[in-house]
């Protein structure tokens, strides 16, 4: 991975406490196919420590690395093996890495998630 280690464990630390103190769920109005969802949620948390902190550490990453953030997340969720991990990071490439941090907010188990995957990759946070 071209993330440091730490990096992806105080993101996992920032997405758990942010989804302790709001409860994160996908809107029920709307039947629009695109994942547009994601910003309008997430819009309404711009000034919560944690959401900014996560967008920040994200935005300064390279694409490769906000591809890898979301195939991690792929990853522990069991969309794709250990062995898939590039296969993965392709996927992740173009629209998610764009808008990783949005995309990975978004969903209600992201730090279980991310966890599962570094634990798949044999790089669990201690």
């Amino acid at each position: 991975m071209h993330i440091r280690h730490e990096t992806i464990c105080s993101l996992i630390a920032l997405a758990r406490e942010f989804q302790a103190k709001e409860e994160v769920c996908i809107p029920q109005e709307g039947n629009s196919s695109s994942e547009d969802w994601a910003l309008q949620m997430l819009a309404d948390h711009g000034d919560d420590y944690n959401v900014g902190e996560f967008r920040s550490i994200v935005h300064d990453f390279s694409e490769r690395q906000r591809a890898e953030l979301v195939a991690l997340m792929w990853l522990g969720r069991g969309d794709y093996t250990a062995e898939e991990w590039e296969e993965a990071v392709d996927e992740a490439l173009g629209d998610y890495s764009i808008r990783a941090a949005e995309y990975v907010l978004a969903h209600p188990m992201v730090s279980d998630h991310l966890e599962e995957g570094l634990i798949a990759l044999d790089l669990p946070c201690e």
